[in-house]
């Protein structure tokens, strides 16, 4: 099934201890470049988020966002700043000797001065945590590539419905370029006919017909119009897979209008010129909506 590179899917995971989500959003680029904003407690599970994001999706421009809520109970200590301890004993010390004060207990009086005693959380193994947020991660990749498969749906039946205007474009190009060469030919005989008449010279049948050779030569078009069907053939083809289609798209429309410039080039005629400017109109509109397929 064809996919678009468009999308947004939102998973969520919670439990007593935490709960995570996963917000993604996709637009299309030629790369598949993913950028994740989230805690920076999370930051050594980046490499499974990406690589998690990685197998889902091929191609696009990925932003992935993910908040994270920790209803479980700190784990604290207590951390004695032992070199400021020292320091505030050694000044109390000198200042009992300087004011003559009987010596006391200080141990209390100097746990009580700013930062000896420090409170510090310790942190849990966040790796632990991984299956809950790889299962949010999975739901919003899950709803993000429902979207893409709708979304890649509907430009497969309009893509589509193109090549068929463009497969009927080319019919009419097949049934006119014969008769463009024998049309030549008869105005060049009746041409030739008039001019010489006003001569007395009599028609010299067998250098028109060699003139219109040539020109019939020049014109023709057959194995631009065999590779033009060939390369619509293979563009059909292709929006039925199921793999990543959007790069082998865009190479396979880009011959498809080389072929059309040169039959363009090659026949002078009005009705040929007139649908030629309308197939790469078509051409224009299928590029842009290959530009969203993954």
């Amino acid at each position: 099934m064809l996919k678009s590179m468009t999308g947004f899917g939102r998973g969520e995971y919670m439990d007593a201890e935490h709960r995570f989500i996963v917000e993604i959003k996709a637009v299309n680029n030629r790369y598949n470049e993913i950028v994740i904003r989230m805690p920076k407690m999370l930051a050594s599970l980046e490499d499974k988020i990406r690589r998690t994001v990685s197998n889902v999706l091929a191609r696009g421009r990925i932003d992935v966002y993910i908040t994270l809520d920790d209803f479980g109970q700190k784990k604290r200590t207590v951390r004695v700043d032992k070199e400021l301890a020292i320091a505030y004993h050694k000044a109390m010390n000198e200042l009992r000797e300087l004011l003559e004060l009987p010596s006391g207990e200080t141990g209390s009086l100097i746990a009580r001065y700013p930062d000896v005693l420090k409170v510090e959380e310790i942190a849990d193994d966040i790796t632990e945590a991984w299956p809950k947020l790889e299962a949010a991660t999975r739901t919003a990749l899950s709803n993000l590539m429902d979207m893409r498969l709708a979304e890649g749906a509907n430009i497969q039946k309009d893509l589509l419905g193109r090549i068929d205007v463009l497969v009927t474009h080319i019919r009419f190009i097949e049934e006119r370029a014969p008769k463009i060469a024998e049309e030549y030919r008869e105005k060049l005989m009746s041409r030739m006919r008039d001019v010489l008449a006003t001569v007395s010279v009599e028609t010299d049948e067998v250098r028109i017909l060699q003139e219109a050779a040539l020109f019939a030569d020049k014109i023709n078009i057959t194995e631009e119009l065999v590779r033009l069907n060939s390369h619509l053939m293979q563009l059909k083809e292709t929006l039925c897979s199921d793999a990543a289609v959007g790069r082998k798209l865009d190479f396979i429309i880009q011959e498809v209008n080389r072929e059309t410039n040169t039959i363009g080039s090659k026949i002078n005629d009005y009705s040929v010129a007139n649908v030629v400017v309308e197939i790469k109109s078509e051409i224009e509109k299928i590029r842009e909506q290959i530009q969203n397929i993954e």
